[in-house]
């Protein structure tokens, strides 16, 4: 299994050289096609390696991460050299100095998961300064457990794909719902039904109004309405406005479930600013016209209407508001809670709004108790290296950035997550130690002083299952491992023997003991359940089968049991109701997050003044021929560069006027940084904007510039780095403003793959 989906491999010399896709996937993801060949590609790290300054000057800030040479060192002395400066660094700073990064989405196995190794390492080490919440939601993370009371229920517990291809009659999509992004899910699928509901929803007669800057962010026939981008909470007041001022509003359900509407209509109506939310209003600032949003508005009154909002809305400045603002228009339209109908976030987003979710914990490594409070929104990495000491504001309190001297990394890659590349190496260079646990030389390894090859999915056993698919699966190993790569649990283990709670972190398990253990601890939760679907076998019967099957819970409609009875089923919020006035928020006294959804004019936007030296709005959203970074190498993400860079799609208008062909190479830049990428040309792009995915890996012309040009296509070479808001200091690396002129030059080389220099001793 991978996040892309179940599969199985076809073997030959120690490489993977074919993948075959689950039979009973309806919609297999391309992406798995990225999988053969990358076992044994030359971005492979061969085994472990320590930075020659570091090693020759010892540990302290350097500004050679990124462009210095490694020494290749034995595994017994990578343990000695690092048990002794976790040491180190912990006696002489505290454990609130070592800051356990290992953001990403690394392998899907329950056993052998980065960060769930790494974790529970640290907090049996002492503790570690960790990050909340996510990049995909930092925003929504902290928002809608004010509004609603929850975060995770919102897509564990979204209405159901199948009752969206029932009942609907009219999805209305803010961002669309890419299917491209329905290729995954933490912890894998075995099924992809989006396309398959959306087809059986048109089919049935429903509409789906798909409200994004690019037509192809909804599969098949969709009503396009394409608004400069950054106005979407514009068009949502509008909507709004009309079911206010036209008695269109359920005022019974805004009575009865809700909590604050009165002062959001105040706003609304422009009584409290004197600025009526009008579509005429937003017609100025989204670039639809008045009639369409006033007709728009109708239809959902009338109609069994779904209002939902992409993830990728809430990646930009105020993003709090576009969720708040969502769940408020569906309230007015008083459908929340009825199949079909009602608000959801994240469709398309990732493979797990709308799916079933099963009905039993998830086997789970515990990782015990962290014995340092200390934390930072995940986003504010390069703040944390950059500020320690100073204080910062998150969901109503202050905080303050402790002075990280370690950085211990495991599965991930921030040079893909994280905005304003240039800035980040800056931080990165900042801190005494930087370790990495990585299979291949990403970006982040070659910022490493100490590099931890690490095995892959295919290298290993393990065990895996997600919250919203039926199968429970057995990972066999399909490869040796490659080289000299170690898994990280043996890494962790003797690190552990090393610095004296060996047996406290291994329980005296070996791997394929813990993973016996983990199916045996899920196994009595199914146990437990009478309206289970079968008894689940003893663990050498479900390794020999390959997958055991779970009980779901179908038919699910998002805040039913709410609205059923909202005394008995209330909200986690202080009302126990839908708060679209939030009393807390509001008190907070954030001037860039007020007590109701509310209309902030971003910096980054066609509609301001920094258009008119960067004229171009550029959409840095997810590939849909790779997870985020991860194999970029691999076959069907090459197959979609352009002389070797990441493609970027702009409308042939942009591209004429500026002498612009198709599969030129051009320069991307703004006063950030730039990058190189390949014109695509395509009138599925609204006129003013571009189209260039994350996930290249940086590549920079001159590794010892934190400033230097990406040649490759790394779009966070040109992104802020400033959070959504005080509230919730989430990513904002989706929208950023650009000019793009021909490069005309010598083409550099792609290096992006390559290992550095490497010196093995006598």
């Amino acid at each position: 299994m991978a996040h892309w989906g179940m599969f199985s491999a076809q073997v030959d010399g120690g490489e993977v050289v074919a993948v075959h896709p689950y039979a009973g996937d309806r919609d297999p993801s391309p992406i798995l096609g990225n999988v053969p060949g990358s076992v044994r590609h030359r971005a492979r790290i061969a085994g472990p390696v320590v930075r020659r300054g570091w090693l020759e000057n010892g540990p302290g800030p350097s500004t050679r991460r990124g462009s210095d040479e490694f020494v290749a060192v034995s595994w017994d002395e990578l343990t000695e050299l690092l048990a002794r400066e976790l040491r180190r660094v912990a006696d002489r700073y505290g454990n609130r100095s070592i800051f356990g990064g290992s953001y990403g989405w690394s392998a899907p196995g329950r056993f052998h998961h980065a960060q769930s190794q790494v974790h529970r390492f640290l907090k049996m080490f002492g503790g570690y300064t960790r990050s909340v919440h996510s990049y995909s939601l930092g925003a929504t993370g902290v928002v809608m457990p004010r509004v609603v009371g929850t975060h995770w229920k919102l897509f564990a517990r979204s209405t159901n794909w199948d009752l969206i291809a029932r009942h609907t009659e009219l999805f209305v999509c803010f961002g669309g719902v890419p299917v491209k992004n329905t290729s995954i899910n933490d912890g894998g699928n075995s099924d992809h039904p989006t396309r398959d509901a959306l087809d059986r929803m048109r089919a049935r007669g429903g509409r789906i109004v798909s409200i994004s800057p690019l037509r192809d962010d909804t599969h098949g026939e969709c009503e396009w309405l394409a608004p400069r981008p950054g106005s979407d909470v514009a068009v949502m007041l509008a909507l709004a406005y009309v079911l206010a001022t036209e008695d269109l509003a359920d005022r019974s359900f805004l009575d009865r479930y809700c909590t604050g509407y009165d002062k959001f209509e105040d706003y609304l109506l422009g009584r409290t600013d004197g600025i009526p939310k009008s579509p005429q209003w937003a017609a100025e600032l989204s670039g639809l016209s008045a009639h369409t949003l006033i007709e728009l508005a109708h239809r959902m009154a009338s109609s069994r209407t779904l209002v939902t909002v992409s993830w990728s809305l809430q990646r930009v400045r105020y993003g709090e508001q576009a969720p708040w603002a969502g769940i408020t228009l569906a309230a007015m339209l008083g459908q929340i809670g009825v199949p079909g109908g009602g608000f959801g976030h994240g469709y398309g987003s990732m493979n797990e709004p709308g799916t079933a979710p099963v009905p039993y914990p998830l086997p789970t490594l515990f990782q015990g108790n962290n014995d340092v409070d200390d934390f930072i929104p995940v986003a504010a990495i390069s703040d944390l290296l950059l500020r320690p000491g100073e204080k910062f504001d998150y969901d109503g309190k202050q905080y303050t950035f402790p002075d990280i001297r370690l950085v211990y990394w495991a599965g991930g890659n921030p040079f893909h997550h994280h905005q304003d590349i240039g800035r980040l190496r800056n931080a990165l260079g900042r801190p005494d130690t930087i370790v990495v646990h990585d299979p291949y030389w990403t970006p982040m390894a070659k910022h490493a002083d100490i590099v931890v090859p690490s095995t892959t999915t295919l290298e290993r056993n393990d065990l895996t299952c997600t919250r919203s698919d039926p199968l429970l699966v057995a990972m066999q190993a399909a490869v040796p491992r490659f080289e000299d790569a170690r898994d990280d649990y043996d890494t962790f283990s003797a690190l552990a023997y090393r610095l004296g709670f060996g047996d406290r972190f291994t329980e005296k398990r070996g791997a394929q003991a813990w993973l016996e253990y983990l199916y045996g601890q899920w196994r009595g939760f199914v146990l437990a359940d009478p309206a289970r679907v079968e008894d689940p076998p003893e663990f050498d019967e479900f390794w020999r089968r390959g997958h055991v099957r779970m009980r779901t819970e179908d038919d699910l409609t998002l805040l039913e049991e709410f609205r059923n009875d909202p005394q008995r089923d209330p909200l986690r919020t202080p009302s126990g109701r839908i708060e679209i006035f939030s009393a807390d928020i509001d008190g907070f006294g954030y001037e860039d997050c007020a007590g109701h959804p509310k209309w902030y004019e971003p910096e980054e936007w066609l509609g301001g003044a920094r258009a008119e030296q960067f004229p171009l709005h550029l959409i840095a959203n997810q590939p849909r021929t790779r997870l985020h970074g991860q194999l970029d190498h691999g076959a069907v993400s090459q197959a979609s560069k352009i002389r070797g860079r990441e493609p970027i799609r702009m409308h042939p208008g942009d591209a004429a006027a500026r002498n612009l062909s198709e599969g030129d190479v051009v320069r991307v830049f703004n006063d950030r940084g730039a990058c190189l990428a390949g014109v695509v040309l395509d009138d599925g792009v609204l006129r003013g904007v571009v189209q260039l995915s994350t996930g290249a890996w940086y590549d920079p012309f001159d590794p010892e510039d934190p400033g230097s040009m990406c040649v490759h296509g790394n779009p966070n070479v040109l992104t802020a780095d400033v959070g959504t808001s005080r509230l919730s200091h989430g990513c904002t690396g989706q929208h950023v403003l650009v000019e793009i002129e021909h490069f005309d030059g010598a083409l550099p080389p792609i290096r992006a793959y390559d290992p550095p220099p490497i010196r093995h001793r006598m």
